[in-house]
């Protein structure tokens, strides 16, 4: 087959680099990919919510399929419209329809779909500009911290935790009133705190039939000890050591199943990745939010411990056939140090040059934010490079992580050196 990996980032790296050990893959195309990428594949500069210049690629470079990394052509609706032109019909698209995206477009969606299904969230209310003052009296009834989620897309960064009663109200007005994340904000759901501990799972589906496959753990804050503001992840670990048998049964029956049968009922196209936010309150799941992609930087220690070839797996869930695949999990720990630049997640420079890539031994580098500009690989991005490692456990793994990441050099970067500290 010749394949189209959509996207530019450390996840898209990480498809690349597990779909080019495919026997199945003949030829490998990124777009609009990264330095990482091109090494492995051929790069091709185009947006990915660009479906027109999507469409021309494919027909030019005769792809029989198509892998979506990012979240944006999905909400956008790419699967639809492959699925609604006779020229790319027979494409295999990997990831849902833009009914299935909605689960992570919008987060109001998403929380009525679980209300559906019984599947156990925290409990919410949704506000718009027009109910903002209903929105303050709903706040005074929880108790802090106060949870505000704008209800579209906004890259990981909006969702705001405050302890404070009276910011809680003046941030719902700022993102309500003021657009504080433009249309995302357009519509708010306000949700009671769970206190726990985080972990997501990871689901395969073509609809009816799913795999589940590794657990990871991501640090989404910029500083150490899970401080500072969010960012797209500073790293990640798998599997997570607390997700033991009794509470992955009880995500498999409680939320997994449910989610999956939601889909059927509803009749939606469904093929690729189900990402599903939890939290542990307890003994018990609950979910904090879907996506409708693999995560990033979970892919990174996800993606490198299946072992069963990539492409075989995602053919069968074009075909509709998962119950024929088998699924092989390499059983050591993967984790994985995300480097960023000087002032990520907010303002940041580029074109830094990157040095110290080639001296990384017995680690995986799967770039995020890079690009090779006269022959030098340069920064591109707020985050830039991850380093994943095997180990016994994933304090051996973090170990070997840290070591290759301290061989990588530009200028400001920055890593958090504490990853893991709260597992031990």
């Amino acid at each position: 087959m010749n394949i189209l990996v959509l996207g530019s980032g450390g996840r898209e790296h990480t498809f690349t680099y597990k779909i080019a050990q495919s026997e199945q893959c003949e030829k490998l195309y990124v777009a609009p990919g990264n330095a990482g990428t091109s090494e492995i594949a051929e790069n091709i500069p185009l947006s990915v919510t660009d479906f027109e210049a999507v469409k021309q690629t494919v027909l030019e470079k005769d792809i029989h399929m198509v892998v979506v990394g990012p979240e944006d052509p999905l909400v956008e609706g790419i699967y639809d419209f492959f699925q609604q032109d006779s020229a790319l019909k027979n494409v295999k698209v990997i990831g849902p329809s833009k009914k299935g995206a909605l689960l992570e477009g919008s987060k109001e969606r998403a929380k009525e779909f679980m209300a559906m299904y019984n599947i156990p969230t925290a409990a919410y209310e949704s506000f718009t500009v027009k109910s903002v003052e209903a929105g303050k009296k709903f706040l005074e009834t929880l108790k802090a911290p106060y949870v505000l989620k704008a209800d579209g897309l906004a890259a990981g960064k909006g969702v705001l935790i405050l302890d404070n009663l009276e910011e809680a109200k003046q941030e719902l007005e700022n993102m309500l009133t003021n657009e504080k994340f433009g249309e995302a904000s357009k519509t708010v759901v306000i949700e009671e705190f769970l206190d726990g501990i985080e972990l997501s799972v990871f689901v395969l589906t073509d609809g009816k039939n799913y795999k589940i496959l590794p657990t990871a753990k991501d640090y989404k804050r910029i500083g150490e000890g899970d401080t500072g503001l969010n960012t797209g992840g500073m790293g990640a670990i798998s599997p997570v050591p607390f997700a033991n048998e009794e509470l992955m049964q009880k995500i498999e029956d409680r939320i997994v199943k449910p989610t999956i049968n939601g889909l059927q009922q509803e009749n939606i196209e469904y093929k690729g990745f189900v990402f599903i936010g939890l939290i542990k309150v307890e003994d018990n799941p609950y979910v904090i939010e879907y996506n409708v992609r693999m995560g990033d930087p979970e892919t990174e220690v996800v993606l490198p411990r299946i072992k069963t070839d990539l492409v075989a797996l995602l053919d069968k869930v074009a075909e509709g056939k998962l119950d024929e695949a088998s699924l092989e999990i390499d059983e050591r720990a993967a984790t994985t140090v995300m480097t960023v630049s000087g002032g990520y997640p907010e303002a940041y420079e580029k074109g830094k040059e990157i040095t110290g890539i080639e001296n990384i031994k017995d680690s995986i580098v799967f770039h995020a934010g890079t690009k090779e500009e006269n022959g030098k690989v340069v920064t591109n991005g707020g985050r830039v490079i991850a380093i994943t490692s095997f180990g016994e456990d994933y304090n051996k793994a973090l170990k070997k992580s840290y070591q290759n990441v301290e061989k990588l050099h530009f200028d400001k970067m920055y890593y958090r050196k504490d990853l893991g500290k709260d597992l031990n």
